[in-house]
C-alpha cells in the first residue's frame, strides 16, 4: 500500500472539496496548481482563486500559470510526483508536462462521459433536459476529456436545481470518488474502462448563450434559466436595457400568452410557445436584485417590450 506524491491542479470552488480530500488521506500534495489572480466581482478587484485559498490554509506550495509552459511546467516536472491531478483547472496538460508523473494524470470531470465532454457539462446537462448527471474520472490523454475511466458516480437533477446547486453537490461526491480512485491507483487496484456511449460535447458558455428565446417551449426555457444560473446568467432584453432572470417557475395554472408578451402587476408572467413563465426574481441593469413584482411596479407604466 504504497503512498503516492501528487501535484494538484484545481481553479474554482468545485474543485476545493477534492484538495482537502486528498491532503486529509494517505498521500502527499507535493504542490498546487492553479489559474493566476483575476479581476473579481463589482469592483474587478485582483483575487486568487478558490483553490489557491484553500492551498493557503493548507500551507501547501501554490504555482500561478494560465498556461503550462516554461517555468510553471519545469516547476512542475523538478517535482517529480508520482501522478497528476487534475479538477476544473482551466488549462490544457501538454507533453512533456503530461507524461511527467510516474502514473500520469488523471482527471475528476463533472459528467457521466463520454457525454458533455468539454468545459460545462453540468451546465449543459440541465440545459439538455436531462434527468441524470455525475462525475468521472479517467486517465488525461491528448484527446479532450476521452482517457480510460477509473470509476463514475450518478446522480438525479432535480426538476428546481441550477447548476450552482447541482455542481456544489457533485464536487463532494466527485472528491469522495477521486479519493477512492487514487487509493486504488497506490494499491496497483485501479482498472481502466474504456468509455462507451454517444459522444456529446459541452463548450465554454458565453454571455449570449443566456439569452431567452421567449419562441420556445417554457420546459426549455426553464433548463435555460436553470442551467446558466448563477454564471453566464439568463437574461432577456426589455425596452432597450438587460434584464437577468435569477429564478422563474412554469405558470401551468395560467392561460396561455404570446411568446414574449408580459403581463403582470400580482405575477409577473411571459408568454412561451407554451405555458407563461412567472419571473420570480430579477436583476435590471444598474440595480440590485429583487422579486419580480417589485421590478414591474417600479417601472413606467406601459408594457415591456422584448427587443434584441
Amino acid at each position: 500500500m504504497a503512498d503516492l506524491e501528487i501535484v494538484f491542479a484545481g481553479s474554482p470552488a468545485a474543485a476545493v472539496p477534492s484538495l482537502q480530500a486528498l491532503t486529509a488521506g494517505r498521500h502527499d500534495v507535493l504542490a498546487v496548481l492553479t489559474r493566476e489572480d483575476s479581476p473579481q466581482g463589482r469592483k474587478r478587484e485582483l483575487a486568487q482563486t478558490a483553490v489557491a485559498d484553500a492551498a493557503d490554509v493548507l500551507a501547501l506550495p501554490v504555482i500561478k500559470a494560465n498556461r503550462l509552459a516554461g517555468e510553471a511546467t519545469e516547476r512542475l516536472m523538478a517535482l517529480q510526483p508520482d501522478l497528476g491531478v487534475i479538477v476544473a483547472y482551466g488549462g490544457l496538460v501538454r507533453e512533456p508536462l503530461l507524461s511527467a508523473p510516474r502514473l500520469g494524470w488523471i482527471n475528476l470531470h463533472f459528467s457521466l462521459l463520454p457525454r458533455w465532454r468539454g468545459a460545462a457539462p453540468v451546465q449543459r446537462a440541465i440545459m439538455a433536459g436531462d434527468d441524470v448527471t455525475g462525475a468521472s474520472v479517467f486517465q488525461l490523454v491528448p484527446e479532450l476529456d476521452a482517457g480510460e475511466l477509473f470509476g463514475q458516480v450518478t446522480q438525479s437533477i432535480g426538476a428546481h436545481e441550477t447548476a450552482g446547486h447541482l455542481l456544489e453537490s457533485l464536487s463532494y461526491s466527485g472528491a469522495e470518488l477521486l479519493v477512492r480512485v487514487v487509493d486504488a491507483i497506490a494499491d496497483g487496484a485501479a482498472r481502466g474502462e474504456t468509455q462507451v456511449g454517444d459522444v456529446t460535447l459541452a463548450p465554454k458558455l458565453g454571455l449570449e448563450d443566456g439569452r431567452i428565446d421567449w419562441t420556445q417551449q417554457a420546459s426549455q426555457i426553464l433548463n435555460l434559466v436553470r442551467g446558466v444560473t448563477p454564471e453566464p446568467g439568463a437574461f432577456t432584453t426589455i425596452d432597450g436595457q438587460r434584464l437577468k432572470v435569477l429564478e422563474a417557475v412554469i405558470a401551468r395554472d395560467e392561460p396561455a400568452l404570446a411568446p414574449g408578451l408580459f403581463s403582470g402587476p400580482a405575477r409577473v408572467l411571459v408568454g412561451t410557445a407554451s405555458d407563461p413563465i412567472e419571473l420570480l426574481e430579477v436583476h435590471p441593469a444598474g440595480k440590485r436584485p429583487m422579486r419580480a413584482a417589485d421590478w414591474w411596479r417600479g417601472r413606467s407604466t406601459g408594457s415591456p417590450t422584448v427587443g434584441e
